[in-house]
């Protein structure tokens, strides 16, 4: 499908067909005050190539050039996409998905959701997913407005080794409902303190990540069954989906509401987005999930049909008794992260997920045989952190400029992690890669 500009023709017609000499009069309406009466201060425009000459530009100015060797993760992932997932998302049905307002006459977009969310329950472990929300921070912040409507308390803990920009946007959403945000410290070996959760009280829910944002695995049954002691709901956030085709999912450990980033699965980085906000529940909590639900069914005839089974967004009649406003789900990118998970099957995520595990146990090896200290002792995935030391930050600065991101400095999130820096390395990183990047930091 071909996206063109209308062409002074088209647009003298149209103004011809609604009766205006000039595009300016379809604004008549609107008060001078609330117009832009000025020229925008754009750039000229650019051909094509001189376009793409630009982007690749400043693509190398930015590194994520294909040249450069990244080993930083920190939430967004470099995996290989199949190139059926590619191809298959590019065709017009599909690039042009958008919530269906008459949903029963759109039946192959409610198929491809309900494919999703079939996918989406099965990987987390959950009874039922939904069609989306807009990222994993928002759908983290959804989950536990949600865990506050069923409870009816207003205050939530939420782990401090929780995705920072999770936590943000968590505070963001929270801070003009009046609800309270408690924040668990971590302990020496790199996971969540459930001994925290000891002096708390009248809490809606219990928020942790795992993987956490250090790349260690969190005790989720523990911090869970602490959080049920409580009469608070278990909410556990992911930024890695891929993890669980090698760990139990939340699911399995007791979780009432997972919610976390689906970019892993088949979405590019494009610079942070878009990408795609994972989102599932047990039953009993249907009725509080945010977005929408499609279902199956059969039709008069007996044939297979979908339907938009629970929509509880303010559009939907619901009014101001909607559980959340997002009003489009990323449709495209969860039909993307559908069509991965069904290219690789579960045993494809699992043979992925081993391959991850094993190549970052690799470089973390390697780096401690140079005599850098990785300083937290539980298991990780994907990625880890590493005290490379006083005076590293020059280092990392000339490894740039030699096409080699070693990782994210974690100071500016964890001031008390000074020299301490966040590594990642995936599928698409070699032993090769890796060597490289020891011998240049030593």
């Amino acid at each position: 499908m071909r996206y063109l500009p209308h062409t002074p023709e088209d647009i003298d017609a149209m103004m011809k067909t609604v009766g205006v000499d000039a595009l300016d009069d379809l604004f008549k309406t609107i008060p001078s005050a609330c117009r832009c009466n000025r020229e925008l201060n754009l750039p000229e425009a650019l051909t094509e190539w001189e376009l793409n000459a630009h982007i690749d530009t400043l693509c190398r100015s930015m590194a994520v050039s294909p040249e450069y060797k990244v080993f930083m993760g920190a939430g967004s992932y470099e995996h290989y996409i199949p190139v059926s997932v590619m191809h298959l998302l590019g065709r017009s049905e599909f690039v042009t998905s958008y919530t269906p307002y008459q949903p029963e006459m759109s039946q192959g977009t409610l198929q491809a959701i309900f494919e999703y969310q079939t996918l989406t329950a099965r990987l987390l472990g959950m009874e039922v997913a939904n069609a989306s929300q807009y990222d994993g921070a928002s759908a983290l912040a959804e989950a536990l407005l949600m865990a506050i409507r069923i409870s009816r308390r207003k205050k939530v803990a939420v782990s401090r080794l929780v995705h920072p920009n999770y936590r943000r946007v968590v505070k963001t959403y929270l801070a003009p409902t009046g609800f309270e945000i408690v924040e668990l410290p971590y302990r020496p070996d790199g996971t969540t303190d459930p001994a925290a959760l000891d002096n708390l009280d009248d809490l809606a829910a219990v928020a942790v990540q795992s993987p956490n944002f250090f790349g260690c695995i969190e005790n989720l049954k523990t911090i869970g069954d602490k959080a049920r002691q409580k009469k608070a709901l278990s909410v556990v956030g992911f930024s890695e989906p891929l993890a669980y085709g090698m760990l139990k999912n939340p699911g399995s450990q007791g979780a009432d509401i997972v919610a976390g980033e689906g970019q892993s699965l088949g979405i590019p980085r494009s610079f942070g987005g878009p990408a795609l906000g994972m989102f599932g529940a047990r039953m009993k909590y249907v009725r509080n999930m945010p977005g929408r639900l499609v279902g199956q069914t059969v039709d008069a005839d007996g044939k297979r049909g979908f339907v938009l089974t629970l929509a509880t967004r303010e559009q939907h009649i619901r009014r101001e008794k909607a559980t959340s406003n997002i009003c489009t789900n990323h449709s495209l990118c969860a039909l993307a992260s559908a069509m991965y998970m069904s290219a690789l099957g579960g045993s494809g995520i699992k043979k992925i997920a081993r391959l991850n595990y094993d190549k970052s146990e690799y470089l973390k090896a390697e780096l401690r045989r140079a005599g850098f200290s990785i300083p937290f002792e539980k298991p990780t995935f994907n990625e880890f952190v590493v005290d490379f030391g006083d005076g590293f930050g020059k280092t990392h600065e000339r490894l740039i400029a030699d096409n080699i991101i070693a990782g994210l400095p974690l100071e500016c999130y964890y001031p008390e992690l000074a020299n301490h820096y966040l590594l990642c390395v995936t599928e698409t990183l070699s032993k090769e890669d890796m060597d490289e990047l020891v011998r240049k930091v030593k």
